[in-house]
């Protein structure tokens, strides 16, 4: 039976970092974008409003900010490797993240044969976000599960890798989760816990797995 290989990305693919955070980078703004990480990350904002504010924060932003911030940022390790071995394996590997499609979906490009984020309109930004575009953690589930039936799989044979709170209700309806440079949230959650930069290591701890 194949494999569904669910990835968050913030913190996950990347090092300590988020996709916001680098892009603001591009644009003098990582202060301003590791404040609001840190509010969303504590609850004190939700997905939307998170949304409203770091749109607001890219005013300027171009296409080419967005291709420097997703060349430049701090990848970890063996993602291609890791998702060529999938593939060739013949199971799947998806992404699923609450950061702007606009980045997430460049990620098919490394092997991922799905990518889902938070609709933002195009860049350069002529329009608001739509909230109703902005993902959340429950929402990771239910594209988890349009993931399952477009790959003919069930959730006994997903697989979740993940770092923070936003990857804990997606951890409690799968059998095998990995945490990835976890906080607390998840790291308990978690069948495996994976310290370091290099996805094939996380990978190996469910390789064989059955």
């Amino acid at each position: 039976m194949a494999r569904l290989h669910l990835f968050d990305l913030d913190g996950t693919l990347l090092h300590g970092t988020s996709a916001p955070v680098e892009i603001s980078r591009q644009l003098g703004l990582e202060a301003e974008a590791v404040a609001l990480d840190r509010e969303i990350g504590t609850q004190r904002i939700g997905p939307p409003e998170y949304a409203r504010r770091v749109h607001a924060l890219w005013e300027r932003l171009t296409p080419e900010h967005v291709t420097a911030a997703f060349e430049g940022a701090p990848w970890l390790t063996g993602i291609r490797e890791t998702w060529a071995e999938i593939r060739a394996r013949g199971e799947y590997c998806a992404v699923v993240s609450l950061s702007p499609s606009f980045f997430v979906e460049r990620l098919t490009g490394w092997g991922a044969h799905a990518a889902y984020g938070s609709r933002f309109p195009a860049v350069p930004f002529t329009e608001p976000v739509d909230p109703s575009g902005v993902l959340s953690a429950a929402a990771k589930v239910k594209i988890a599960d349009r993931l399952c039936e477009q790959f003919g799989v069930s959730r006994a044979e997903c697989l979740a890798y993940g770092d923070s709170l936003s990857d804990v209700e997606l951890f409690g309806v799968v059998p095998v989760s990995i945490a990835i440079n976890a906080d607390r949230h998840v790291a308990a959650l978690a069948t495996h816990s994976y310290a370091g930069r290099d996805l094939w290591e996380a990978y190996e701890l469910v390789r064989h797995a059955r």
